[in-house]
């Protein structure tokens, strides 16, 4: 039996090599762009939580099977943050007093579920989330729908790849009240079928319809209703119609940002109204992406202000999925663009000097830390992406001058010292 401890993470979790590293930061950067072109500011809180309140209002699943939960030395119940929804109202309550609303905030940070790991779920992930706090306004709703087309734009997709689809809870209750006759105390345990109705076969689902009271004659209803695009939400009675940010949206012209979608209910402890997710469209990964919706409530566990709030969190896992199954990962970045190669070690001060004016410039630049064969250095620097050479040779230098190598075409100047970061600039500019 060996001695040595494990290399390998934690089940669920991941290590990043610098690689990936590239090409996440390259996503991430991209949609923190586009989110801060929106005037949304960026904000954190602590991965450590009470775990109550996930137990609140973050529904069973997550509460009861999920959450990594310990208890300190004080005993008191903490958990390890499975999403970052509750902090950012908790955070939101305890600051209401300083903040001017409406407020738009985003974060990313890294959440943790006790979850059993496949293909779009682990149990560390990353997540970008978005938020709004402190209006009731359908332009809210608005401003989420666009931000989200926008991000997705950033990282390469086209409209063709994905689908925002969304539902409102207000709508969804009349459908079921108003249109298919079912009571309404009972319109959240039929909601509950809805969320799995895309997944079950129709006699199970009729089955557990039944169970809660929906007779036959109902279900054929619900199913003729569901089966109706966008229209069937003119059939609502008016003041229902008024009081929905969604049926807003879809009487305009900015209907097009999204399709209306009644089987979209997602967490019925967390929701007031507008939920909304994304769909890839590829049947390779045809699975949502990633969501949000309006949750005016929260911010009510813990303080008496009412603060509305509209947001959704975009996932690492699934978004990685969604650009991989598209073709759209970016190469990763080259670990440096120049190297300055010392001859002899006496030179390494030289060299060091001249990387300095590089990187003075914004160039990434790498200095060996002991010298070897040019030939050894060269083939390195190739491996690293590395586009350009500076060579300090004993005979150049004596005139005070060096080399400049292009690693693509092999070409070679050679320039007095006063020249060099110019050179390189011009070898390194975009054609």
């Amino acid at each position: 039996m060996s001695g040595y401890l494990p290399t390998t993470p934690y089940r669920g979790t991941r290590d990043f090599l610098p690689d990936e590293m590239s090409v996440r930061q390259q996503v991430f950067h991209r949609l923190y762009e586009v989110v801060e072109r929106y005037g949304y500011v960026r904000y954190d809180g602590p991965i450590l939580e009470s775990a109550e309140i996930y137990e609140a209002k973050s529904g069973r699943e997550i509460a009861e099977q999920q959450l990594y939960s310990l208890t300190d030395r004080a005993d008191r119940r903490l958990a390890l943050r499975p999403e970052m929804t509750p902090s950012v109202a908790r955070i939101i309550a305890g600051h209401a007093s300083e903040l001017q609303f409406p407020v738009r905030w985003y974060c990313h940070v890294n959440c943790h579920r006790y979850e059993r790991p496949q293909r779009g779920r682990v149990r560390e992930h990353w997540q970008i989330n978005v938020d709004i706090f402190g209006s009731d306004s359908a332009n809210s709703e608005l401003e989420m729908f666009e931000l989200i087309h926008d991000m997705m734009g950033a990282v390469g997709a086209t409209r063709d790849m994905y689908l925002l689809r969304a539902n409102d809870r207000t709508l969804l209750g009349s459908m079921l009240t108003d249109l298919v006759g079912i009571p309404a105390d009972q319109v959240r345990a039929v909601s509950s079928v809805l969320d799995r109705w895309a997944k079950y076969p129709r006699a199970e689902l009729l089955a557990s319809a039944v169970e809660i009271g929906v007779t036959e004659r109902q279900f054929e209803r619900l199913e003729e209703v569901l089966k109706a695009d966008e229209q069937i939400v003119a059939e609502l009675p008016a003041e229902v119609r008024a009081g929905s940010p969604l049926a807003q949206i879809l009487a305009t012209d900015a209907r097009e940002l999204v399709v209306f979608d009644p089987l979209i209910v997602r967490g019925l402890e967390y929701y007031t109204g507008t939920v909304f997710e994304v769909f890839d469209t590829d049947p390779a990964n045809n699975r949502s992406l990633f969501g949000g919706g309006r949750y005016d409530d929260l911010v009510g566990i813990f303080a008496s202000q009412r603060i509305p709030a509209v947001g959704f969190a975009m996932g690492d896992v699934t978004l990685f999925d969604f650009l991989g199954t598209h073709g759209l990962l970016p190469a990763p970045a080259a670990e440096y663009e120049v190297i300055v190669a010392p001859l002899e070690e006496s030179l390494l001060p030289v060299a060091r000097e001249i990387a300095r004016d590089l990187r003075a410039a914004g160039h990434r630049t790498s200095v060996p830390l002991e010298p070897r064969r040019l030939g050894k250095e060269l083939k390195r620097a190739d491996r690293a992406g590395a586009r350009a050479v500076v060579i300090v040779g004993p005979e150049d230098w004596a005139r005070a001058e060096v080399s400049v190598r292009d690693l693509s075409s092999r070409d070679q100047l050679t320039v007095p010292r006063a020249e060099v970061t110019a050179a390189v600039g011009r070898l390194l500019r975009p054609s």
